[in-house]
C-alpha cells in the first residue's frame, strides 16, 4: 500500500508493507488519477465547444440579438483561476491545459461579443471584461504571489475556482425549471445534459482519487444536476421533441432557456 498526497502522488511506504504490493498500488492509483484527468479533458473541451454554434448564429446574423455577455465573461474568468490553480498545486498539469484551452475559447466568444453587440451592450461588455477578466485575475496572482506562501496560493485559487464554478450553476437550475413549468425538453438537448453528466462525474471520480475537493464539490454539484437534468427528460421527453436543436442555447457549459421577447430575461452560467 502506498501513502498518497491529495494530488494523488506517492509520498512513500506505510510501515510494514510490502514492496511488491506498494510499487503495484502506486501505478494503479496513477493510472486511475491520469485516465479519469485525460477523460475530463476530453469531456470538458466539449463543453467548452458548445457554444460554437451559438457564436456561429451571432457572426453571420452580425448581431448578438438578445444573447447575454456575462456567461462568457464570468466563464472566462473561472477558466483563468482553474489555470492558475492548476499551475500554482503540483502535479495538476490536467486541470491546467483543459481550462487554458477553454479559457482561449471563452476569450474568442467574448471578443466577438464585442464585435457583433450594439453600442450599448458593447461597452457594457467592455466594462465587465476589463473588471473581471484583466484587472482582477491579475490582482489575484500579483497579491498571491508576493504575500502568500504556496499552500495560501493553492487554497486561494482552488477557493475562487470553486466559488466561480458554483455560480455558474444557475443556468441548469433555470433550464430545469423551464422543463417542469413546461413540461417540455425541447431547449434542454439530451446529448448535451450527457455530457455534462460524464463531466461532472469524471471530474468528481479525479477529484476523489486526489482527495482534491475544490475539484470535487462543483463538479459533485454539476454530476448532481446533470443526473436530474436526465431524469427530467426522460419524464417529459415527447416523440415529436426529438428534434432539439442548439440554436436557443447559450452555453459556457450549461444550458438557458429559449429566447425568450426582449422585455425578459436570461439565466445563464
Amino acid at each position: 500500500m502506498c501513502a498518497v498526497h491529495n494530488d494523488g502522488v506517492h509520498t512513500g511506504l506505510l510501515p510494514f508493507a510490502d514492496p511488491g504490493l506498494h510499487s503495484f498500488s502506486c501505478i494503479k492509483m496513477l493510472s486511475l488519477v491520469t485516465i479519469f484527468g485525460l477523460l475530463g479533458n476530453i469531456t470538458t473541451g466539449l463543453v467548452y465547444l458548445a457554444p460554437v454554434k451559438t457564436f456561429w448564429h451571432i457572426v453571420r446574423c452580425g448581431s448578438t440579438e438578445e444573447f447575454d455577455c456575462l456567461p462568457y465573461v464570468a466563464k472566462l474568468l473561472n477558466g483563468y483561476m482553474w489555470v492558475y490553480y492548476g499551475v500554482v498545486k503540483p502535479n495538476s498539469v490536467l486541470v491546467a491545459t483543459v481550462n487554458g484551452f477553454g479559457a482561449l475559447l471563452e476569450l474568442v466568444y467574448v471578443i466577438i461579443f464585442l464585435i457583433f453587440a450594439p453600442p450599448r451592450i458593447r461597452a457594457i461588455t467592455a466594462v465587465l471584461f476589463g473588471a473581471l477578466d484583466v484587472v482582477f485575475p491579475i490582482a489575484a496572482v500579483l497579491i498571491t504571489q508576493m504575500f502568500c506562501t504556496r499552500e495560501m496560493q493553492i487554497n486561494i485559487a482552488g477557493f475562487l475556482s470553486l466559488l466561480f464554478s458554483v455560480i455558474t450553476y444557475g443556468s441548469p437550475l433555470a433550464i430545469m425549471k423551464t422543463v417542469v413549468t413546461t413540461k417540455s425538453v425541447e431547449y434542454m438537448p439530451f446529448l448535451l445534459s450527457f455530457i455534462l453528466f460524464i463531466n461532472g462525474l469524471t471530474w468528481t471520480v479525479y477529484a476523489i482519487l486526489t482527495r482534491d475537493w475544490f475539484i470535487g464539490i462543483p463538479n459533485g454539484s454539476g454530476f448532481v444536476f446533470g443526473t436530474a437534468q436526465l431524469v427530467l427528460y426522460a419524464m417529459y421527453w415527447k416523440p415529436n421533441q426529438s428534434k432539439t436543436t442548439f440554436d436557443h442555447v447559450v452555453e459556457d457549459g450549461c444550458q438557458s432557456g429559449p429566447l425568450l421577447d426582449k422585455n425578459e430575461s436570461r439565466a445563464e452560467a
